[in-house]
């Protein structure tokens, strides 16, 4: 099997799955591009591609070259080597181009964590319908939208859940910040460059804020990176901000800590339901971006949770949802996606959690109901028995079609050689 995932998220799943693959096939072997955990769990890795996990056009255009160089080696290692699948994870732009050489070559393709085209271009649909032999869905209503649409669709769950649950965390790290007197707030500023680039100073900024409200509050940045980590601390020392700790590598256990958390949107939405933390989102864009948002995305939210919630995912109009609107929805997690600093009003949610013990509660209620109607485990499993399966329906099919004599003789090959 060929893997090309290009996400640090991707990279979870997909190390996940092919150890669930493996379990069923230890005989399966597995390479491509992905990232050091999939490389862990046994991906004779060609290229770690989650290094360039990149956003946007111009980003993209900078690393033209390298995606092109890439391709050509995918292509090569088709023609040289017996590829029975190609398992394809996120990172649509480039993912693409991989689908379209094994496509060339006869090689199904599987999609295992589809482009949410449900949620902008859902014109793309055409290139799914014509690249990719079965699509392993996350979310529960996408299987469907696929499906409408002409495309061989399944429903596996979300690995995110798979992994949450299996974490080990530092206990120790969480008993000694566990006090019930004093709560904490955590920053999640997500794993790629640019969205620190555009919402640091918003957390940052929202944390002054509450910490001005609430001094007894303690706060945490929970950095992907270490180098992010060291960004956040230099940050940190110019704004004259003290007594925020700064990690990385502790996600999971900040996330347990944390009494509530303000975050950009992205996956680790799903682990902050799975853990019941009340949340509130932020994303920062360029106007450029927030014009195109407006005109291109198709959905209310931004966010997975909120999206799970709603009972009705288009948006209605052309505008994005203002969770201070006076007729906004409660969802789970309220969404500030704006091109100017919402740090006064993240601040003030954050505050009326803080300060109000019911207001708290009736969030984490909230949360409970939806994981328990949403949240299912065994979602690797389940994506890498629908890949084994079809492929060994698709060898039933070549057998047939070959017929006895064609089978005969070619089993006469292989004892001569």
């Amino acid at each position: 099997m060929f893997f090309s995932v290009g996400e640090p998220s991707g990279d979870l799943h997909g190390a996940n799955l092919i150890r669930e693959l493996r379990q069923l096939r230890p005989d399966l072997r597995c390479s491509g591009y992905g990232g050091p955990k999939m490389l862990q769990a046994g991906l004779a890795q060609h290229f770690d591609l989650t290094s360039m996990a990149v956003m946007w056009f111009l980003q993209v255009f900078r690393h033209l070259a390298t995606f092109l160089s890439l391709y050509r080696r995918a292509g090569a290692f088709f023609d040289r080597e017996r590829v029975d699948g190609v398992i394809l994870i996120d990172y649509p732009g480039f993912n693409w181009w991989i689908a379209r050489a094994a496509k060339k070559r006869g090689i199904p393709v599987y999609y295992y964590g589809v482009p949410q085209m449900w949620a902008w271009a859902p014109w793309r649909v055409r290139k799914m319908r014509r690249l990719v032999d079965l699509a392993l869905c996350k979310l529960p209503f996408e299987a469907s939208w696929f499906a409408r649409r002409g495309v061989r669709a399944i429903d596996v769950g979300h690995p995110f859940y798979d992994e949450v649950a299996a974490q080990q965390v530092d206990q120790a790290f969480v008993d000694e910040r566990s006090d019930p007197s004093r709560p904490w707030l955590v920053l999640l500023p997500g794993s790629r460059d640019i969205e620190l680039d555009r919402n640091l100073d918003t957390l940052l900024g929202t944390a002054r804020r509450v910490a001005a409200s609430r001094p007894t509050t303690r706060i945490a940045v929970a950095c992907f990176r270490e180098r992010h980590a060291v960004r956040v601390e230099r940050r940190c020392t110019e704004l004259g901000l003290s007594g925020i700790e700064v990690h990385h590598g502790r996600t999971p256990e900040l996330i347990r800590v944390a009494t509530c958390c303000v975050a950009c949107s992205g996956s680790v939405s799903l682990e902050l339901l799975y853990l019941e933390r009340p949340t509130a989102i932020v994303y920062r864009i360029p106007r450029w971006a927030h014009l195109a948002m407006r005109a291109m995305v198709r959905v209310r939210y931004v966010t997975l949770v909120n999206l799970l919630w709603t009972p009705v995912i288009e948006r209605r109009d052309w505008s994005l949802q203002d969770p201070d609107r006076a007729n906004a929805e409660p969802v789970p997690f309220p969404e500030f996606v704006t091109t100017d600093d919402p740090s006064e009003r993240v601040a003030r949610r954050v505050v009326g959690w803080l300060s109000d013990p019911e207001s708290l509660e009736g969030s984490r209620r909230q949360l409970r109901e939806l994981k328990r109607r949403h949240v299912r485990l065994g979602a690797s499993r389940r994506g890498a028995e629908a890949i084994l399966e079809d492929l060994s329906a698709r060898s039933s099919r070549r057998l047939t079609e070959a017929g006895p004599s064609e089978t005969s003789a070619s089993a006469t090959s292989r004892r001569a050689a």
